[in-house]
């Protein structure tokens, strides 16, 4: 695998909406074979698991930019293993956290709809392995594999979705209820498949950002969670926050 130059710098959850009701989202997992449109079998899941013409794989150690905001938006990427936080900094400095993705995403997708730039940067905050894939090989194949364009269209709406439900959440939510929802959205919570009960190491900086308020409401809010017995910090050597699945009443709750 190749490993990057560039110096060291820069979900998924049953949320309740307006309505109390709760969305279920499965996790984007490509399927092992599905017929193309010319009759033959293509491996989507070999697709992006290997590397091949004009997809290379490439390895990203915690807190590696994988691309800055103002980079040529040349191709898109697959993130095999590990986890992705996309932010995005405003002309006056401000740095806003806009996304945690973790295996199984896409992200630098704008390339594909014409972007010449990157709007945001894309950073490594576990160790990730990560597949470029050039934005030439990307549409010629998605023109040529509706196994792989059904797959990535679908992953386009679930993203969408999840961003309009983001917006309902920051415009109804309180910062408490919005931070319960964005740690369980980084365990999985309410996905298919086994949610993760630890995450990453990630700052109340991050997370604030995230959730869209101040470190110290974090701090307050993770302190209550913590002796509540909602989570805790035995994660283990690599300091994770161990997330209880309790932690979804504080969403519920009315």
């Amino acid at each position: 695998m190749a490993s990057p130059s560039r110096p060291k710098g820069s979900t998924k959850y049953a949320r309740r909406t307006q309505t109390g009701s709760l969305s279920r989202r499965t996790r984007n997992s490509a399927p092992p074979r599905l017929h193309s449109n010319n009759g033959r079998e293509f491996n989507v899941r070999a697709f992006l698991a290997t590397i091949g013409e004009g997809r290379k794989a490439i390895r990203f150690p915690r807190n590696q930019i994988i691309f800055a905001q103002g980079d040529p938006g040349d191709a898109i990427f697959y993130l095999q293993a590990g986890k992705v936080r996309l932010t995005v900094v405003s002309k006056t400095g401000r740095e806003a956290t806009t996304g945690i993705l973790s295996d199984g995403s896409f992200f630098g997708e704008g390339a594909l709809a014409g972007q010449p730039l990157r709007m945001g940067s894309a950073t490594a905050i576990t160790d990730c392995v990560v597949l470029r894939i050039e934005k030439r090989t990307m549409v010629d194949t998605l023109h040529r594999e509706h196994a792989l364009s059904d797959l990535f269209v679908e992953y386009l709406l679930t993203r969408s979705i999840r961003n309009e439900e983001d917006l309902v959440d920051q415009l109804f939510n309180s910062s408490e209820k919005r931070l319960a929802r964005a740690l369980l959205m980084l365990t999985h919570f309410g996905t298919k498949g086994i949610p993760e009960s630890v995450v990453p190491k990630i700052s109340q900086e991050t997370l604030a950002e995230m959730v869209g308020t101040t470190r110290s409401r974090v701090n307050f809010f993770m302190n209550r969670f913590r002796k509540l017995g909602l989570i805790d910090y035995s994660g283990g050597a690599g300091g994770g926050l161990r997330v209880h699945s309790s932690l979804l009443n504080v969403v519920l709750h009315d």
